[in-house]
């Protein structure tokens, strides 16, 4: 594949939280317009990887190209101006606001964000809740809310932690979709899950972590071949 197509390139990225020491020297790269996941156990490294792509964390060493900018010394705002959406794990919805004002909330860091009227119609379940408070919505309508932030934003990287953890299975069917949607239009999608059933089927490529290091690589189409090798490294 030519350069041109690739959104972010990760080379011997190393991440550090005071003395400890996370992420051993990581290589990946994702092309435009694919959803690539970061599977493993607890503790493996993977939202640590995200945040470490945001520069989120104590320290990090080695290459993060992102749009053909290098940013390994670059602040995290800075970084949201190239693209990069985050949607961590705690979400971060305003309880006080309403759905609206949720909505309205983030700068746009690029000119292309996805209207209100395109948001609702990505998901009709927050039109419906438009004017409850962030504290009344449910796990699932919170995690819409929190995704649907991102894509106002214009970001079109989008870095998600465990989007579907404790949600039930309707909702997590429903954002299975939306990230599908997503493809559609070119985003561009990492994703570390949990939940392998999820994200089996819409992923074109899986990372498997173990203690910070990345231990293999499967494509979509070797998932048959390689469902022993999954399940020994997740221990499913």
């Amino acid at each position: 594949m030519s350069s041109t197509g690739e959104k972010v390139r990760i080379s011997d990225l190393h991440a550090f939280y005071g003395e400890s020491h996370i992420l051993h020297g990581i290589d990946m790269t994702i092309q435009q317009g694919e959803l690539v996941t970061l599977l493993g156990r607890n503790g493996a490294g993977r939202s640590t990887t995200l945040k470490a792509i945001m520069n989120m964390v104590g320290r990090r060493t080695g290459s993060i190209v992102i749009n053909g900018n290098e940013t390994i010394d670059m602040p995290a705002h800075r970084i949201a101006h190239l693209g990069m959406g985050f949607c961590p794990e705690e979400r971060g919805i305003f309880s006080s606001l309403n759905v609206e004002e949720n909505l309205m909330l983030p700068p746009s860091v690029r000119s292309d964000g996805m209207s209100v009227e395109e948001i609702y119609e990505m998901f009709p379940n927050l039109y419906e809740r438009r004017m409850s408070q962030g504290t009344r919505l449910s796990g699932g309508e919170q995690q819409m809310l929190a995704l649907a932030r991102i894509l106002r934003t214009g970001a079109n990287i989008l870095l998600l932690d465990e989007i579907t953890e404790g949600l039930a299975p309707v909702i997590v069917q429903k954002l299975g979709e939306v990230l599908m949607k997503l493809k559609e239009r070119g985003l561009t999608i990492l994703l570390v899950e949990q939940n392998f059933r999820f994200a089996a089927p819409i992923a074109d490529r899986h990372y498997v972590m173990e203690h910070g290091h990345i231990v293999e690589e499967v494509h979509a189409h070797e998932l048959k071949e390689k469902t022993e090798l999954l399940n020994t490294y997740l221990g499913v």
